[in-house]
């Protein structure tokens, strides 16, 4: 997954983290049991450097894992002298102690180590003298499906305790972020659940974060580089601890993929405060006031790009009041397309707002914008709605030309268009419980503000 904050600050500090390490001020000691496949593979160091309401900058260090912890040596004088100035320093210790690990696994270890060992002894009996192996009995079936079971038992009861503090300052369950289904092994355990966690709860502003790996060089990592957080197991909770899904950042934007059911920008009165601008505020407090340069429908989900900077922000609205930026949505309309309809064409409507029935736009071929869309059919898929009903329906490719509201929803629903609304339209269609607007915007394109680069970003929708 993609940094979600700036590195260079952090990075550093990881560096003299190293540095450190290796002449012995600070050394890593051993707490928990290693697994063998882990041992001598290195770790991953992270550091954060953050600030609190009263502008004191703290350094928070912590390493992966669970087996092992920072320790200081007080017998080597530590001469501190960080490029990167800060007020105090905080090792992090993991979201679940070791011990703590060790006691949700003990109900069933002794039970899984009987069975494995069981299952090793029928295994030996399928050997040949080809040194090939027969097909497993029943027996050693059924007691591989019971030791998996208790496996899955155990991790269940490991994964109970871990919790997360977000951005938001709510807590979140690991299997309530994962809704149910266990996770990967080790999930919560990297260093960017740790330090983001740590600075929720304690209320502090990320300024830097970044993630280096110490050990031997491999073909997978080398000494002192920095890698992003991984996708195997961070990419499941970090967008929930830091209220986005963050595809791209730097110092004049960033991109994000809104999930469905939240708002783009504040809407009016205390229950519409939540929303991707507010939390990218939130997480980046020296953003400008107005990020916001485009909005998606409520329900509607995918690429939303924001501007960090006033000179960002003009460049940005100039480049999509001029038509500069390219986009494409895909959708689930509510059947099949009719015959007279081709597998590619343009459509031109006219809408403007029902003042009687707000938001919804009405067809006015005199008085009504005109909305030009491009589309493409791509085939017919089954759909599952959550009732568990299955329909064949149209998936469409939509390439808004003009930018008006709901142009895509009523380019579907009306009758001057597709006449077929997109699933779960609350407007313009009707909406199952349970059930989302099934349009995602998942194409982007524009000139970056500052450096003029063309930035493309593809974001596929989850149905």
């Amino acid at each position: 997954m993609f940094p979600p904050f700036p590195e260079d600050k952090a990075y550093q500090i990881c560096l003299e983290m190293i540095d450190e390490l290796e002449k012995g001020s600070l050394s890593l000691e051993q707490i928990g049991k290693e697994s063998q496949e882990r041992s001598g593979q290195g770790i991953m160091l992270g550091a954060a450097l953050c600030r609190d309401s009263n502008g004191r900058l703290y350094a928070l260090k912590t390493l992966s894992g669970i087996s092992k912890t920072i320790q200081v040596n007080q017998n080597i004088i530590r001469n501190i002298k960080s490029k990167i100035p800060y007020d105090e320093e905080i090792f992090v210790d993991p979201i679940v102690p070791a011990e703590d690990i060790n006691q949700a696994l003990s109900d069933n270890d002794k039970e899984i180590h009987l069975l494995t060992e069981k299952i090793n002894i029928l295994k030996e009996t399928r050997l040949r003298p080809d040194g090939k192996y027969e097909n497993q009995t029943d027996q050693e079936k059924e007691l591989v499906e019971k030791r998996k079971e208790l496996c899955k038992a155990s991790l269940k009861k490991v994964y109970e305790r871990y919790s997360f503090h977000c951005a938001d300052g709510c807590e979140e369950k690991l299997l309530d972020i994962c809704q149910g289904k266990l996770p990967p092994t080790g999930t919560g355990d990297c260093c960017a659940p740790k330090i983001l966690d740590y600075a929720f709860k304690s209320n502090f502003k990320i300024l830097s974060m970044a993630e280096v790996f110490y050990g031997k060089n491999s073909e997978k990592r080398r000494m002192a580089e920095k890698y992003s957080p991984c996708d195997e197991r961070c990419a499941l909770i970090l967008p929930y601890m830091l209220g986005l899904k963050i595809l791209y950042r730097d110092d004049d934007i960033i991109v994000v993929n809104k999930q469905s059911g939240l708002l783009s920008v504040p809407g009016r009165g205390p229950d519409k405060q939540d929303c991707i601008v507010n939390r990218v505020k939130r997480l980046f407090p020296d953003c400008i006031e107005q990020p916001s340069v485009h909005r998606l429908d409520m329900e509607t989900s995918g690429l939303l790009v924001l501007a960090f900077t006033k000179e960002a922000h003009r460049e940005l609205n100039r480049q999509f009041e001029s038509r500069e930026v390219k986009k494409s949505y895909i959708a689930l309309l509510s059947g099949i397309l009719p015959e007279k309809f081709e597998k590619h064409g343009k459509m031109e409507l006219f809408f403007r707002l029902d003042v009687d029935n707000r938001p919804h736009q009405i067809w006015d071929s005199e008085f009504g914008k005109n909305a030009l869309t491009e589309w493409y059919e791509e085939g017919r898929v089954f759909y599952t709605s959550p009732d568990g009903k299955k329909e064949q329906v149209s998936r469409i490719k939509f390439i808004p030309h003009t930018g008006r509201t709901h142009q895509l929803r009523l380019a579907a629903a009306d009758s001057h268009g597709f006449g077929l609304p997109i699933i779960g339209d609350t407007l313009y269609g009707k909406c199952r419980e349970g059930e989302r607007l099934m349009l995602h915007a998942e194409y982007l394109s524009f000139k970056h503000p500052a450096s003029g680069r063309l930035m493309e970003f593809y974001c596929p929708p989850d149905f």
